[in-house]
């Protein structure tokens, strides 16, 4: 088999590059970009008529781990016969609309020209978990985060204001969990949920430790960048999905203003699934949108970063998951009725980790003509669209929390396409068109720009140098799909992204014309950071002085194994 490719005549996106739709050769040798391959000992690939992108990347996407797991056990109607996949001789069978089963997550993915994931919600005593469904989604790299903002440990670092230990633990759990960047959900509000309660602000206090969410996210913040990790922290604000937590959401926004990165990067924040935290008003009464404040506050800061967490509609309810469990408990109480007259909002899983996190699973049907449901349609757009610059924003559905992530070329369908958008704004439920700017906005994405919010832009947040463009030394991960910049509508912008017409993992041709050819391991991408071996000791001594009163597992079986993690990367630092 040969071992290199060629691409020929194809319309080239490379923003990270400066190359914007210009027809140009794509050599690849041993699953990396170089300079050129002598084309006798190469496929060759002709790509007129179509254009050519990095594999895609995505930011924020709840795949793999326990949770995931409940939500598949907790859902046995979400598996409609259109989306039951049968075996072939290349591909296992699989199942599932929101929640699919591993292996046809890999295959999905695979076949919208997406190369890499990231599972952004990682319990640490359940990471053996995690990384076990990692093995089994095939062609895929990844990576996982960590949960600290309710850690118990975390905890008492923030009360002690001792950051250099703080540090140190972050980097042990790092290594331990095999994980890549340090996420933060509803920083204090988890563990007041453990007796009852929440936090309504970034200055509540946090039951029992005498620490507030604004210390938690300063403090990891400080933490990350002493580490000098390559993803800065992934924050899950205060009061998701509440009317009004726009004003709270900018205050987060607000804590990373002076940090200075200690790394090559510009980013010291991000904020996932952004618009379920840009709600204005005071009630479910006066709900509307706070879309336009959040993007007034980015367009001026360089500090941060966002993905969307666009809604999607649906004739099935999608299964919400997340670590934020008083969210799902309000949300098991506003429920939402689906097509078929059944109440998903009903069914409710709460759970919680020892120590160190909680979360909670509620199946939930976006209905368009649902005046709140329709409103939060818009804002996630209205993100997309009012944000400047694309590498500020990634396309996330938060899947599937608004929506699964097979209804992307959806998604870009809407912000390429005014005329597509516009007609389903017409069909929502009036609320969308007078509490949102949605229908006044005329801007349409470019192909340059999708590219950078569903593959640069999402590297370059992330640190992953090595993907996401297609310059020499890249990964060999590519797309390839039949569109005509010239002659494109939003029809054929959904098309042509549904299937691609060749995606290319480490150089190896993965899908044909929207069918699975090959089914590689994809590598586990980890990240530990730079800290004092010092500091680094006497944390461990803390640690373990405290395990026993802290867990039910002794602390030698704490760490995941190497077996667990048969391909592994690990970025080191910057």
């Amino acid at each position: 088999m040969k071992d290199s490719i060629i691409i020929k005549n194809g319309l080239v996106y490379d923003p990270l590059n400066g190359i914007d739709g210009e027809k140009k050769e794509i050599h690849v040798k041993n699953g990396v970009v170089v300079e050129k391959v002598d084309e006798g000992d190469a496929k060759v690939i002709d790509a007129t008529g179509m254009i050519v992108m990095p594999g895609g990347v995505d930011i924020h996407t709840h795949v793999a781990g326990t949770k995931v797991n409940v939500g598949r056990s907790l859902r046995p109607d979400d598996k409609p016969p259109e989306w039951n996949e049968p075996r072939t001789k290349i591909t296992r069978s699989g199942t599932g609309f929101a929640v699919p089963s591993t292996w046809i997550t890999g295959y999905r993915y695979a076949k919208l020209g997406f190369t890499t994931v990231v599972e952004p919600a990682m319990p640490l005593l359940e990471a053996r978990h995690t990384h076990e469904e990692f093995n089994d989604m095939p062609i895929l790299d990844k990576m996982a985060m960590p949960l600290f903002g309710n850690n118990w440990y975390v905890l008492d670092y923030v009360r002690e204001g001792n950051i250099e230990k703080l540090a140190a633990y972050v980097n042990w759990i790092l290594k331990a969990t095999k994980g890549y960047a340090i996420k933060i959900v509803n920083p204090g509000g988890v563990e007041n949920w453990a007796w009852g309660k929440n936090v309504e602000s970034i200055n509540d206090d946090v039951y029992h430790w005498g620490v507030t969410p604004k210390q938690i996210v300063e403090s990891l913040a400080k933490a990350n960048e002493m580490l000098e990790l390559p993803h800065s922290i992934h924050v899950h604000c205060n009061n998701l999905g509440h009317p009004g937590n726009v004003k709270h959401s900018i205050d987060t926004f607000k804590l990373c203003e002076p940090i200075e990165p200690k790394t090559d990067r510009n980013r010291t924040l991000h904020i996932t699934h952004c618009q379920f935290n840009a709600y204005a008003g005071n009630s479910w009464a006066n709900f509307e949108s706070g879309a336009a404040e959040v993007a007034e506050y980015v367009n001026a800061h360089k500090h941060m970063s966002l993905d969307a967490g666009q809604v999607i509609f649906s004739k099935y309810a999608t299964t919400t998951m997340t670590g934020d469990g008083p969210w799902e408990f309000a949300l098991h109480h506003l429920g939402g009725t689906s097509p078929w007259g059944a109440k998903p909002g009903v069914k409710w899983v709460n759970g919680q980790v020892e120590g160190e996190s909680g979360s909670g699973v509620v199946p939930y049907f976006f209905d368009k003509k649902v005046g709140v449901n329709a409103v939060q349609w818009a804002i996630g757009l209205e993100l997309m669209l009012l944000v400047k610059d694309p590498f500020q924003i990634s396309v996330t559905t938060d899947h599937p929390n608004g929506g699964p992530f097979t209804a992307y070329p959806t998604v870009y369908k809407w912000l390429m396409d005014k005329k597509s958008r516009n007609e389903l704004l017409k069909e929502c439920s009036p609320k969308a068109t007078t509490t949102t700017h949605l229908g006044d906005l005329d801007r349409e994405y470019t192909l340059g720009e999708l590219c950078t919010v569903t593959r640069a832009g999402n590297a370059k947040t992330l640190g992953l140098k090595d993907r996401g463009h297609l310059g020499v030394g890249a990964i060999g991960d590519l797309a390839i799909y039949k569109l005509d910049p010239k002659t494109m509508n939003g029809d054929a912008i959904q098309k042509a992204f549904t299937l691609a017409a060749y995606t290319i993992k480490d150089g190896q041709i993965v899908v044909k014309d929207g069918e699975i050819t090959a089914t590689p391991k994809g590598t586990t991408i980890c990240a530990e950071g730079k800290i004092k071996l010092s500091a680094y000791e006497d944390m461990l001594e803390d640690v373990k002085a405290k395990w026993r009163d802290h867990y039910s597992i002794n602390f030698n079986n704490y760490a995941v194994q190497e077996a667990y993690v048969p391909r592994c990367k690990v970025i080191n630092g910057t």
